[in-house]
C-alpha cells in the first residue's frame, strides 16, 4: 500500500514474508498466490507492498541471473504487488522447527553475511518500481553479543566499509539506490539506540542506517521520540521501520500460567524488565544471562528465574488482536513511535513493514488453522497499521501498477 504524507513524500507499507517458509523461487511465487493476492484483494490495495524475505541460496541464484530477476518482477507486477524492501536478517531456514540463536549466524564478522546482503541489494535494484525513490534491506545488528571483542568489532567495521562500497557499485550499475538498515535487537551487540550510536557512528550514512523494529524498541524500554532524536543527532538515518508489537506482562509472577502458554521451541523470546530502561539510557549491553537481574535470553528462562516485573518479551504479537488479559502488548509504544515519525513537516521514514513472523508459534487457540486464516490475519494487521497512519494525517493512494 502507498500513502502520502502531508509533506509530499510517498510512504510504502507492506508486510514481511519471513512468516512464510518458502526458500526457493518456485515456492516464493506460489506463496504470492496463496497469501499476498488474497491479502491485496481483501484490502483493495493496488499495489500491495511486500517486504520479501529471500534465503541466501535463492538470493544468490537471483543475483547471478538477470533473466530470473525480470521474471520475478513480472510475477509481482501482474499480481498487483510491489517490493521496495527486503528482509536480510535471517540467512536461511527461518521457519525451521528450531531457530533460536541460529538466526544471528553468519554475522557481520563474516564474508558470508556481506555477500548475502550485496546479493539482496542487486536483486532489489531490479525489483524496485520505476517510481520508487530507493530500496532498503534490513539486517542483524552486527552479531549476538558474545563472543564480541575488539577484533570482532574491527572485522565487522571492515565489512561495513566493503558493504558501502558494494552498494555504491549497485547504484552505479543500475541507477537505483539501496540502503541497508541495522536492526537493534535484544541480546545483540546493538540492542538499543544508545548502543547503535556507540557501535555504528562513523559508517557511510548515505548508504547505511538503522532499521527500527518497534517491538525491539519497546523491549529496550526506550521512549520513541527520545530514541529517534538520539539517532538524528548522531546522524544515523532510519531507513526502514518494522511495525511490530511485543508481549507485555505487568505482573509476571501472578501471570506465570498465562505466560507459560507462550513458551515455544522455535524462536528466542528475549525478556526485559523495566530495569532495562536505565541500562538502555546508559548505553549498556544486555545483562549477563548468568546474573539475570533484569534480562533473560528466553521466556522460559525468565519464568524460571523469577525476574521482577513488569516484563516486555520479544514475541511479536498480531497488531490488531492483542493477547487476552492479564497479558497485553506494547501497542502504546508502536503508536508513540508512529506519531514521532509522521507528525511534522516530513515523513520520518518511507518504508514500513508489518513483521509478525510468529503466527505459526502462537498459543494454539490464537494460531491460524488454514492458509486463508493466516492471510486474513495479515490483512487485518495491515488494515490496522493503515488506519493508524491515516489518523496521523497520511492519505492512502490508489495507484494501479500492473501492466
Amino acid at each position: 500500500m502507498r500513502l502520502r504524507h502531508a509533506g509530499g513524500r510517498t510512504v510504502h507499507l507492506g508486510y514481511c514474508t519471513n512468516v512464510h517458509p518458502a526458500e526457493d523461487l518456485a515456492g516464493i511465487v506460489a506463496q504470492l498466490d496463496t497469501y499476498a493476492v488474497p491479502i491485496r484483494e481483501t484490502l483493495g490495495a493496488d499495489p500491495l507492498g511486500l517486504g520479501l524475505w529471500l534465503a541466501a541460496p535463492v538470493a544468490a541464484e537471483l543475483a547471478a541471473d538477470p533473466a530470473a530477476r525480470r521474471r520475478l518482477r513480472t510475477e509481482l507486477t501482474v499480481r498487483g504487488l510491489e517490493v521496495v524492501t527486503l528482509n536480510g536478517f535471517p540467512y536461511a531456514a527461518f521457519q525451521a522447527p528450531v531457530v533460536k540463536g541460529a538466526v544471528y549466524r553468519p554475522d557481520w564478522t563474516t564474508d558470508d553475511r556481506l555477500g548475502y546482503t550485496l546479493d539482496l541489494a542487486r536483486v532489489l535494484a531490479d525489483l524496485l518500481p520505476d517510481d520508487a525513490a530507493r530500496g532498503s534491506v534490513s539486517t542483524l545488528p552486527l552479531a549476538w553479543r558474545a563472543p564480541w571483542d575488539r577484533s570482532h568489532a574491527e572485522a565487522a567495521r571492515q565489512r561495513l566499509d566493503r558493504l558501502a562500497t558494494g552498494l555504491a557499485a549497485v547504484e552505479r550499475d543500475t541507477g537505483r539506490p539501496v540502503r541497508v538498515g541495522f536492526e537493534p535487537e535484544p541480546g545483540c551487540v546493538v540492542e538499543s539506540t544508545p548502543q547503535a550510536v556507540a557501535a555504528l557512528s562513523g559508517m557511510d550514512t548515505d548508504r547505511l542506517g538503522i532499521c527500527l523494529d518497534l517491538a525491539h524498541l519497546a523491549c529496550a524500554w526506550e521512549e520513541p521520540a527520545a530514541a529517534l532524536e538520539r539517532l538524528a543527532v548522531a546522524g544515523l538515518p532510519v531507513v526502514k521501520v518494522q511495525v511490530s508489537a511485543a508481549l507485555e506482562a505487568a505482573d509476571p509472577t501472578a501471570d506465570a500460567a498465562a505466560l507459560r502458554r507462550w513458551v515455544e521451541p522455535r524462536f528466542l523470546h528475549q525478556t526485559r524488565t523495566a530495569g532495562c530502561a536505565a541500562a538502555s539510557a546508559g548505553g549498556l549491553r544486555a545483562a549477563d544471562p548468568a546474573d539475570p537481574s533484569w534480562a533473560a535470553d528466553d521466556l522460559d528462562v525468565a519464568l524460571d528465574a523469577g525476574l521482577p516485573g513488569p516484563w516486555r518479551v520479544h514475541y511479536h504479537v498480531p497488531l490488531h488482536a492483542p493477547p487476552e488479559p492479564p497479558l497485553g502488548s506494547t501497542l502504546p509504544v508502536l503508536r508513540a513511535a508512529l506519531a514521532a515519525l509522521f507528525t511534522g513537516a516530513d515523513a520520518g521514514c518511507d518504508h514500513l513493514d508489518v513483521e509478525t513472523y510468529t503466527w505459526g508459534v502462537l498459543p494454539a487457540a490464537r494460531r491460524p488453522r488454514t492458509d486463508a486464516e493466516l492471510a486474513a490475519g495479515i490483512a487485518a494487521e495491515l488494515a490496522f497499521t493503515r488506519d493508524e497512519l491515516v489518523a496521523l494525517g497520511l492519505t492512502p493512494l490508489a495507484e494501479a501498477v500492473r501492466a
